[in-house]
């Protein structure tokens, strides 16, 4: 062993507290974490977001209290085809108690970066009408919008993402990277148009969602046959098995060309994942992506125009591990350092 090597880490590190950390890249998000040499106990006080502060009073104040990012539980699963639960996703991704605040990829600290907060929950009228839900998501988001601040939407089922992209859409369309097992592009059924299984086609029949913009990855089992709004549309679709013969980097190539530097909209549904890592969901389907293929695609948007973003189909009660649960929480964090990464370009407000 190099003795002179062995005398200077002695001296720099061994009447050293955890706190003192040199490397100037780590430095300031340790400044941020530390008081002394203490750090917050990650299973202490109320859990939130991504432990995000807590600001259930944000939406009635003017300019949301000046946060830069609204991240807002939907709690809502009134439009699922088949298993019902993910009522109960924002609570399970809450409860989530490591996450951030680095990440070791981008090199992204988003809390040093951004003013976010987690506002709580979509204040739903009703409980039993999808539709007055909608309405009630799309007025909050508005809000939200009409501040200048970029939300961050933790379902609840994806039929919430087209009155979020309603909001977000309004002054003009979109794109989306959308991950997922299905293209949710499909018809109405028994009478209703709203279901989660077809958020996309209503978003861009509403001019609030540009389907030339729109990359669709992980798509994959039976329900294929439902995807030709789709292709009719113009939309890009890959499918899981795809991913394998292009390789991660052609993937992420091909979603950058596709959103171009225009205003993108991010929308992850936790069924894009193989339910062998994410079976806590309504409609797992099996043969899909890693949490690290996953990961790997969404910072590969780093640098984007990424205006919003959403986590949805987390029914924790069908997963006893709870990882479907931290996956979904390491992808909101990973959504979050995409948007202050954004903002801190001087882009990303939606």
């Amino acid at each position: 062993m190099d003795q002179d090597k062995l005398a200077k880490l002695r001296a720099r590190y061994a009447d050293a507290s955890g706190a003192d950390i040199h490397d100037p890249r780590f430095a300031k998000v340790a400044a941020d974490q530390f008081k002394g040499d203490k750090r917050k106990w990650p299973f202490a006080d109320v859990a939130t977001f991504i432990n995000a502060p807590y600001r259930p009073d944000a939406l009635g104040q003017p300019g949301l209290g000046g946060l830069d990012v609204a991240i807002i539980g939907l709690p809502m699963d009134l439009g699922v085809t088949n298993r019902a639960g993910t009522r109960l996703g924002p609570r399970a991704v809450r409860a989530v108690e490591r996450m951030g605040p680095m990440d070791h990829v981008n090199g992204t600290a988003p809390f040093g970066m951004v003013k976010a907060a987690d506002i709580g929950d979509v204040p739903f009228r009703s409980r039993y009408s999808l539709e007055s839900c909608h309405e009630d998501i799309e007025a909050t988001f508005k809000t939200i919008v009409k501040a200048g601040v970029s939300p961050l939407a933790v379902g609840g089922d994806h039929s919430i993402t087209y009155p979020i992209l309603k909001a977000v859409g309004e002054k003009r369309p979109v794109g989306m990277v959308h991950i997922d097992a299905h293209c949710d592009t499909s018809g109405p059924y028994e009478g209703s148009k709203f279901h989660h299984g077809g958020p996309f086609r209503q978003a861009v029949l509403d001019g609030v969602l540009d389907p030339e913009r729109v990359i669709q990855i992980g798509i994959r089992g039976g329900a294929e046959y439902l995807w030709e709004f789709s292709y009719e549309s113009g939309m890009t679709v890959i499918h899981a098995d795809e991913v394998d013969r292009m390789g991660l980097d052609a993937v992420i190539a091909k979603a950058l060309a596709v959103i171009g530097d225009g205003p993108t909209y991010v929308s992850f549904d936790v069924d894009s994942l193989d339910p062998a890592f994410a079976p806590g969901t309504g409609t797992p389907e099996v043969g899909g992506l890693t949490p690290r293929e996953a990961l790997a695609i969404l910072r590969g948007l780093k640098g984007r125009d990424i205006v919003a973003a959403d986590v949805v189909e987390v029914a924790p009660q069908y997963d006893a591990t709870t990882n479907t649960a931290q996956c979904a929480a390491q992808v909101l964090f990973t959504e979050l350092c995409l948007i202050a990464e954004a903002r801190a370009a001087g882009k990303g407000r939606p």
